[in-house]
């Protein structure tokens, strides 16, 4: 029996010991309060500065003039004249196809031409002296322009086995080889203008009021981390896409030292909108049903103040009414104080929660 009333105290001590703990763990977790009640919170000035409404986006690189190279005729290749990624100019020569046969018949085209224009000069000599009627000159004439067109003819056909460069750019791989047969339509090479590349990214239809041609954006690429692109909007699509409610935007960029490339993915901010705007931490709103509010330090007290906000950024919103540059906003500890209440403001967090003396 002894022996029972021994144990039952030892679990009665231990109990109380357990929740003596508790208490002051309680107790240690108490807000930091200062001698007479005061509360300490964490403030942040309201702020005026030069703010942007930014739109984020999604876009993908173009080049500014591309094309597949091909021929036009069908005819093996007699020579290449360039390289894998070669850059190039604008009709700069890049294949020449067989024309032998083509060389002859305009050499003969020629030659009819000429034949027909002196034949031209004597028949007129005759009309001259009326040896003959001067509609034969007619009949000469009509000669001269169809021999003038079959020497045009041929020297077009003479042309199409020369290929060359439609504009200055960037080549890609070579798709053919010395001797092969190509006909219309085989892909030769592909021809890159990327001095300066588009860039195409939707924007949500909301914001089709505040586009406007100019408008800057910066964009990034995961190929070179941490550099920005900066360019301009040139051009906004004629229509809205009815799925995704978005309109397309087109920005340039300038690319003289040829990083972006066609088909990249780049992350980008358009900026809509600036202008000197009141602003403060995301974190210090209150949102109460379709409302917002803050908790403001004045005179060492709080003060509840209903805001209208703007725009957002991450971390920071624009705040269109309700504060004033240089009030304190309570962005830490606005759970544990009341409008009234004296609080203690400090510029940052404190992490222990022992008494401040």
């Amino acid at each position: 029996m002894k022996k029972t009333v021994i144990i039952a105290a030892a679990l009665a001590a231990a109990l109380a010991g357990s929740v003596y703990m508790k208490e002051q763990n309680a107790a240690d977790n108490v807000p930091q309060k200062r001698k007479g009640g005061s509360v300490s919170v964490v403030v942040s000035p309201v702020e005026q500065t030069q703010w942007q409404r930014q739109v984020e986006a999604l876009g993908t690189i173009k080049a500014r003039e591309s094309v597949e190279l091909a021929a036009k005729v069908t005819e093996r290749v007699a020579q290449i004249h360039f390289d894998d990624g070669d850059s190039v100019s604008k009709g700069q020569l890049l294949v020449t196809l067989n024309h032998a046969e083509q060389d002859a018949k305009l050499t003969a085209a020629r030659a009819n031409l000429v034949e027909q224009q002196r034949e031209y000069r004597r028949i007129e000599d005759l009309v001259k002296t009326k040896t003959i009627a001067s509609n034969e000159l007619d009949k000469i004439r009509t000669g001269i322009d169809v021999a003038a067109a079959i020497v045009a003819q041929t020297e077009a056909e003479v042309d199409a086995r020369y290929i060359r460069a439609p504009f200055a750019g960037l080549l890609g791989f070579r798709s053919i080889s010395t001797g092969a047969l190509v006909s219309p339509g085989t892909e030769i090479s592909t021809l890159d203008d990327i001095s300066v590349v588009k860039l195409d990214f939707p924007v949500p239809e909301r914001y089709l009021n505040e586009l406007r041609p100019g408008s800057s954006i910066s964009a990034m690429a995961a190929a070179f981390p941490g550099q920005p692109f900066v360019g301009t909007v040139a051009n906004i699509d004629s229509r809205v896409n009815p799925t995704t409610r978005a309109v397309v935007v087109r920005a340039e960029l300038d690319n003289a030292d040829g990083k972006l490339r066609p088909g990249m993915l780049m992350t980008l901010k358009l900026i809509v909108d600036e202008r000197r705007s009141t602003i403060i931490p995301e974190e210090a709103v209150i949102p109460r049903q379709n409302r917002q509010y803050v908790f403001v330090v004045a005179d060492g007290k709080v003060v509840e103040k209903q805001i209208t906000l703007g725009s957002r950024q991450r971390g920071w919103v624009e705040v269109e009414s309700g504060l004033v540059e240089g009030e304190l906003v309570i962005t830490r500890g606005a759970q544990r104080v009341r409008p009234g209440q004296t609080v203690t403001p400090r510029e940052r967090e404190n992490f222990s929660y022992q008494e401040i003396s």
